[in-house]
């Protein structure tokens, strides 16, 4: 939860994980999935994977870190949490089994007892010191952030790029650029507001020719035309220098464009992204572009693109004020267009 690094070559000799690191326990999974299964149909789309519980351990100054694997009480305080854990188990009345997923869980501990534990912060500052180029990823999109995202269907962390520097101890000064990754229609997994929502035929094309199914869940992500609201929204929070637009090619098969550029909310047409949307009967506007309808798959360079994509991605330039430096027209690596 915190910071992992990985570098190839031998995973157990090249891998490195922060002491700081938070443990996701099994009792945690099972309290996620109890209380996923309490909310009915107000559920949020949790991946069960105990996420949640963990950060509220983590900011009730409960939990596990790595660094607690080299301490010789871990045990009794692994037992003191799991006993805790339980009483909230008990007021669900969760009676699923969770022994497999506790072997499972000290079977993992051992592993990462071969990895190099370092203190993270010191790690990595080192590495920027001396020159090294540091390439931190985020896990999730915008609107999922705890603070900034669709609340409350959003995840338990900070997904933007100030997570960079409180999940790693690294300044916002070293911070030199902030690539933004964005895909050319919208997609999200489980409840919570979607404005661009398409429940027709072309909801389904995008779907299906994107392969849109959740990557952990393997649920059917629900998939719109592109929300330059929120997208904006994001560029302003993030700070972002430059994006990357994926999956153009998945628009190949489309006579049709439309891009969301403002909503409607009770005939108040607005450009910015509303408090607790989910409360909000919103409407999204748009503006229709002609399909390039052609296969850009084998497209090495920007200038030989269909005129249809570069209006198209002139608008976003214009709209967003971020230039859209990089389009991806297929899986592979080579398939990655510079503008």
């Amino acid at each position: 939860m915190r910071f992992c690094g990985c570098l190839w070559g031998g995973l157990q000799k090249k891998s490195f994980i922060s002491e700081r690191t938070h443990l996701i326990l099994p009792t945690h999974r099972a309290i996620d999935k109890a209380s996923e299964l309490s909310k009915g149909a107000e559920k949020i789309g949790s991946t069960l994977k105990g996420i949640g519980p963990a950060y509220m351990d983590k900011t009730g100054r409960n939990g596990l870190r790595v660094g607690d694997l080299l301490d010789k009480n871990f045990t009794s305080q692994y037992i003191k949490l799991r006993l805790k854990h339980q009483r909230l188990l008990d007021n669900f009345n969760f009676q699923e089994d969770i022994n497999a997923w506790e072997e499972e869980f000290f079977e993992a501990l051992e592993f990462l007892k071969t990895l190099k534990v370092v203190n993270g912060e010191y790690f990595i500052n080192d590495k920027i010191s001396s020159g090294k180029k540091v390439l931190a990823e985020g896990a999730q999109g915008s609107m999922l952030d705890v603070d900034f995202g669709t609340f409350p269907f959003v995840t338990s962390s900070s997904t933007i790029t100030g997570g960079v520097c409180s999940g790693l101890g690294i300044a916002p000064q070293k911070i030199k650029e902030v690539i933004g990754i964005t895909k050319a229609y919208c997609t999200r997994v489980g409840s919570g507001p979607f404005p661009t929502e398409l429940m027709d035929s072309t909801g389904d094309f995008l779907r299906n020719t994107g392969n849109e199914f959740g990557s952990t869940t393997g649920r059917p992500r629900r998939c719109g035309w592109i929300d330059l609201v929120a997208l904006q929204f994001a560029c302003m929070i993030n700070g972002v220098t430059k994006i990357v637009m994926t999956k153009a090619d998945i628009l190949d098969g489309l006579e049709e464009l439309k891009v969301c550029n403002s909503y409607n909310i009770n005939g108040v047409e607005t450009n910015k992204v509303p408090f607790q949307m989910n409360k909000m009967n919103i409407q999204a506007l748009y503006k229709t572009f002609e399909g390039w309808n052609t296969n850009i798959s084998a497209v090495k360079a920007f200038s030989d693109m269909p005129i249809q994509m570069e209006t198209y991605i002139n608008y976003l330039n214009d709209f967003l004020k971020v230039p859209v430096k990089y389009i991806s027209n297929g899986p592979a690596r080579d398939q990655l267009v510079t503008i």
